[in-house]
């Protein structure tokens, strides 16, 4: 399947998953059952949801993916509308999109993301101790079932947007290639991104990996015990690791070897890192990261925990510049890397010049993408 054929079934399966899940609301509405949000969520105290009451959930999601899935039919085949009109479905359908993509999911999604790698690679041994039916229950599916509504809705008002505005609906691409979204642009500001997005998690990193070396970074010693004796001291160090991992791959957004396969990889050095293998996965990260951090870092309960502002905190504190730095990188990272686009004929950026020291390490001359 061609993307230009994806991007024309974006919208209707956005409205049907929209509608689908408008369904799902409806039923709990009427039965008074079945509502994962809230106070009925174990884990809903990093939630935002936690501030609607649960009798309000249903109808209220209801209204709201009912409202969604209209606003993605309308995008269907549409090219003209009036103005008043262009700026209601917009206006609704981005507000939508942010809600179901970025509020519902909470730091549930994005530690289910961490703990990925050791959940898949221990299940054979049977580690980590978790029981798989409680992790993975209703409430988790409904979380993962709102961020892909919310990324489907993004995508079928995007496209819909660039299509009233006389651009391209797959690049965007108007014939005015100017100002932050030139190459030359994009590779000074989004490696000032890309050192955010990278330095962010390494700082958090350091303090989990500091307990698991028995260094009681900003927490009492009390604590690194029980987390000890109760093997969560082994969790943290598996989350740093993944963010460790994930800072390295960050930093791929601005450097050579994110262009093009390093000469150790057999079978695939010297070849170009098709853009996409970057951009997907370092865009649904950003907006997992976006997404739990609202929740967590306005919770009571974790400051409660954490005893207040200490070194354990502070790298949980800069998250919300995590997820929109992440972003920027990955935006800057396309727009560098992007080619001839396939629906209107629009040549991607020719050779730019090297990118400009804007943070520290060598800078490695940017590869011009054919």
């Amino acid at each position: 399947m061609t993307t230009t054929s994806i991007r024309h079934w974006t919208a209707p399966l956005a409205a049907g998953w929209l509608g689908l899940g408008a369904v799902v609301a409806l039923v709990g509405t009427l039965t008074g059952r079945g509502y994962p949000f809230g106070a009925n969520d174990a884990h809903g105290d990093a939630s935002l949801l936690r501030l609607l009451p649960v009798r309000y959930g249903p109808p209220v999601f209801a209204v709201v993916l009912l409202g969604a899935a209209v606003v993605a039919l309308a995008t269907v085949g549409t090219t003209r509308s009036s103005r008043p009109l262009r700026a209601l479905l917009l206006g609704y359908g981005w507000t939508a999109a942010v809600l179901l993509a970025v509020v519902v999911p909470d730091i549930r999604v994005l530690v289910i993301l961490g703990y990925l790698p050791m959940l898949i690679g221990g299940l054979p041994f049977g580690w980590p101790p978790v029981d798989y039916a409680q992790l993975v229950d209703w409430t988790l599916g409904a979380k993962v079932a709102a961020l892909v509504a919310g990324l489907l809705l993004a995508a079928a008002v995007l496209a819909w947007q660039r299509r009233t505005a006389g651009a391209c609906p797959a690049c965007g691409r108007d014939g005015t290639d100017a100002g932050w979204t030139t190459p030359a642009a994009a590779a000074r500001w989004g490696r000032w991104a890309a050192w955010t997005a990278a330095g962010i998690p390494l700082v958090y990193a350091a303090t989990r990996f500091a307990w698991a070396l028995g260094v009681p970074l900003g927490i009492s010693r009390e604590f690194l015990t029980e987390m000890q004796e109760s093997g969560l001291v082994w969790a943290g160090a598996g989350l740093a690791a993944f963010a460790t991992v994930g800072a390295v791959l960050t930093l791929g957004l601005v450097q050579r070897w994110g262009e093009v396969f390093p000469r150790w990889l057999p079978g695939l050095a010297g070849r170009r890192v098709p853009p996409r293998l970057a951009v997907v996965p370092a865009g649904l990260v950003a907006v997992a990261v976006t997404a739990g951090c609202l929740g967590e870092l306005t919770a009571p309960e974790f400051w409660r925990i954490m005893g207040g502002f200490s070194a354990a905190v502070a790298p949980m504190v800069l998250w919300p510049l995590w997820g929109p730095a992440l972003g920027a990188a990955t935006l800057a990272y396309h727009l560098r890397r992007r080619g001839t686009c396939a629906d209107c004929g629009r040549p991607g950026p020719g050779p730019v010049a090297p990118i400009v020291r804007a943070g520290p390490g060598p800078v490695a001359p940017v590869v011009p993408a054919r």
